[in-house]
């Protein structure tokens, strides 16, 4: 990689995690460019190449942390027996993380306020597509009822990720985490060929 691409890249990164601690402490409204820039040891101008302006600099640090909510998910996946008990994992896990300050702020209030429909992320995209590939798999193997596998990939992950934004939104994030996984795991349940 040549010296300019080297730079370029380490630009972007400094700013993506100067705008992660600038939104996580103050929230995207509040948070300043030029603190921000500063703390990136940047200019406005680094700012705006990289990212166009303050909202795009704001996708792209949710499109890096919920791909980061998403490999806690697959990692916490990845310990079970069978990929029924994957599924749930992940989305476990994925709720879990609603609990973390960073992931409350930035991705589940600040990113759809902003950003619009968190179903139309890239992100959450490829977090569809995954579903997908697991149903399938669930549906040849005989674990799940011979269903639609686009309708319940949507409904799966909308169920995961709105669950998340109301962990995130109540007033008791704690309190509320156990009765999110609880009714997660009981509609998911519904698929489960008898």
């Amino acid at each position: 990689m040549n010296k300019r691409i080297e730079k370029m890249t380490e630009n972007r990164e400094k700013l993506l995690q100067a705008a992660r601690r600038a939104f996580a402490e103050y929230g995207y409204a509040a948070a300043s460019m030029d603190s921000l820039t500063a703390d990136a040891g940047l200019t406005r101008g680094a700012l705006y190449h990289n990212f166009g302006d303050k909202r795009g600099l704001l996708a792209a640090v949710v499109d890096q942390i919920d791909s980061e909510m998403a490999e806690h998910a697959k990692k916490a996946g990845s310990k079970a027996d069978n990929a029924w008990d994957a599924m749930l994992a992940e989305g476990a896990a994925y709720m879990e993380k609603a609990l973390d300050h960073e992931v409350q702020r930035i991705v589940l209030l600040d990113g759809p306020a902003v950003l619009g429909d968190p179903s139309q992320w890239p992100s959450q995209n490829r977090c569809l597509q995954s579903t997908k590939q697991t149903i399938k798999k669930l549906i040849a193997d005989g674990t799940l009822k011979p269903v639609d596998v686009e309708a319940a990939a949507m409904l799966i992950n909308g169920a995961a990720l709105n669950a998340a934004l109301w962990i995130a939104t109540s007033s008791n994030p704690k309190d509320v985490l156990p009765k999110a996984l609880d009714a997660f795991n009981t509609m998911v349940s519904g698929f489960l060929k008898n």
